[in-house]
């Protein structure tokens, strides 16, 4: 799996991984599922796939919704299909849900209790804007469950929480069933880099989508009546649909587009840290190829050692 903050440059390296290791990429990002949704969530091009069979992606239309307990169902069969054809299933994204998903064996109707940490949400839940950034934050990990559960619920968006905190997703109401897939052993690589760099490639990779159309794509879903729908609530799309609604002048729309991508950085960061174990790489300017060899060297050595187990 390769997991990292936003920008960071992940798409590059699991295609160089894929390219290396006969891979095959599983999307693991929230709203890249989802036809039409194309600049906003810097999806891979043709080109850029270098022909790397891509799955999961622009399997949904942007009415559906979508939960990490389907993705997990959907990945594990993509898992299976890809290593029955003896290639390497290479898992790529950053919605944190969705890989813990694949790394521990769940059961969806699981529930537990953290006082301490159910304290702590509702002093968060009393500040100013509390609701709405706890609100963000579940949006953040399971966008289904915070299109369930309206912000000024506190108390379902702090339960919500709290079992995505304890590494459970909140209950789903179409997977029921409490069963378990066996948990794959899992090769973790991030991605990181110096936080003042990551930002300028953030705010760079903003003015880049504007530049490449991201306010018509977000017109054309709009005037199409999707406005309310889970693909809305991805950032780069709910602060167009703001500003179209007339919320937001043009920049503050960008300024909030910048903020919340960079808001959503350092979560990404402070939950791969706190939840999965993973390798650290650190990308800078220069030096990708440099860091593309160490990992591969790191990747094969895994391989191998797996391979013997």
């Amino acid at each position: 799996m390769v997991v990292g903050p936003t920008a960071v440059g992940k798409t590059t390296i699991g295609i160089e991984m894929a390219k290396h290791f006969s891979g095959e990429i599983i999307n693991g990002d929230a709203f890249q599922v989802y036809k039409g949704l194309d600049i906003g969530t810097a999806k891979v091009s043709e080109e850029e796939k270098e022909s790397i069979p891509h799955h999961l992606i622009d399997i949904l239309d942007p009415t559906d919704t979508y939960s990490a307990a389907r993705f997990r169902q959907d990945a594990h069969r993509k898992m299976a299909d890809i290593g029955g054809r003896g290639h390497l299933p290479i898992v790529v994204g950053g919605t944190g849900m969705y890989i813990k998903g694949l790394t521990a064996d769940w059961s969806f109707s699981e529930t537990g209790r953290d006082q301490a940490l159910r304290d702590r949400l509702e002093a968060r839940a009393r500040e100013e804007k509390g609701e709405i950034r706890l609100h963000e934050e579940l949006q953040t990990l399971d966008p289904e469950a915070a299109e369930r559960i309206h912000y000024r619920n506190v108390r379902k968006v702090i339960r919500a929480l709290e079992l995505l905190y304890a590494g459970k997703p909140p209950p789903d109401p179409v997977e029921s069933e409490n069963t378990t897939a066996k948990a794959y052993e899992v090769i973790m690589i991030g991605l990181t880099m110096e936080r003042s760099l990551l930002y300028e490639r953030i705010e760079s990779r903003v003015d880049q989508m504007i530049a490449s159309g991201l306010l018509s794509e977000v017109r054309a879903l709009y005037d199409a009546g999707i406005r309310h729908t889970q693909s809305m609530k991805g950032i780069g799309y709910k602060e167009l649909v703001a500003y179209l609604d007339g919320n937001y002048s043009w920049s503050e729309a960008i300024a909030q587009l910048k903020k919340n991508s960079r808001r959503f950085a350092k979560r990404q960061l402070t939950w791969f840290r706190n939840k999965e174990q993973v390798t650290w790489f650190e990308l800078g300017e220069d030096g990708k190829q440099d860091v593309t060899e160490k990992i591969k060297a790191h990747l094969a050595g895994q391989l191998r050692r797996m391979s013997k187990d």
